[in-house]
């Protein structure tokens, strides 16, 4: 299967999203404002900072071109980085070596803008490797935070990647897990999809077994297309302490 992700103006897309600046994502002042900054939001509104150790490390499942990846490196003092792309893969460790990347975001048309992006990374060591979260590697071992934005409704089968969840999280760790339950053809097929119509109380059924839900709340995000066209979605936000 062709991987829909490996495309130049989809990375720019993604570059524009994790690191533009407000003006630019979203230029309209009656816009959805509060839509802005979806990577670091993800972190700052969903982690209990006082249940993380001094030594935490993180797994950032579905990362993408490693936004939320580095907002991790400022509380955990290793982050590991993981996407299927490896285009958005190359684009985070380049961000990580060189600070900054030049791309290109459309305006209108085949009309482009020019856009830097610059990274404000947290003193944690961070890495980045391209992988499958319905295939992770058996060795990847255990951490005190696993985050995954915007990814169950983008794997062929969620289910694979939730059966693994527990063997991810440590005890008393922490789960953070975004989505809009955003269910299409060209990513799920819909026999893989959660729930008849109620994903949510599907995922709580999934996790109960090995996680408590702690914090339950709406996270809007604005993805620009071009200066007038723009996706805006809400992501369920949830945080899950590991107890079994």
């Amino acid at each position: 299967m062709n991987n829909p992700y490996e495309d130049d103006k989809l990375l720019g897309e993604y570059l524009l999203f994790h690191y533009g600046p407000d003006i630019d994502v979203m230029p309209w002042d009656f816009g959805p404002q509060n839509g802005l900054q979806f990577p670091r939001r993800t972190i700052e509104e969903l982690v209990d900072h006082a249940k993380l150790p001094e030594d935490s490390c993180a797994l950032d499942v579905g990362c993408a071109v490693g936004g939320s990846s580095f907002e991790l490196s400022k509380i955990c003092q290793r982050v590991l980085g993981i996407d299927y792309s490896k285009s958005f893969i190359d684009a985070a460790n380049s961000l990580k070596n060189r600070g900054s990347m030049a791309y290109r975001f459309p305006v209108e048309g085949g009309h482009y803008a020019d856009g830097v992006a610059q990274i404000d990374p947290g003193p944690g060591e961070v890495e980045f490797e391209v992988g499958d979260a319905c295939d992770l590697p058996q060795n990847i071992g255990s951490f005190d935070l696993v985050h995954a934005a915007n990814l169950i409704c983008r794997l062929p089968d969620p289910l694979l990647f939730l059966d693994r969840l527990p063997g991810l999280v440590k005890e008393g760790g922490q789960l953070l897990l975004a989505t809009p339950f955003t269910w299409l053809e060209e990513f799920t097929p819909s026999k893989n999809w959660l729930g008849s119509g109620d994903s949510e109380q599907k995922l709580k059924e999934l996790l109960s077994p090995n996680f408590i839900l702690e914090e339950r709340k709406d996270l809007p995000f604005v993805i620009r297309e071009h200066r007038r066209k723009f996706q805006f979605s809400v992501s369920l936000g949830t945080r899950w302490l590991r107890v079994h």
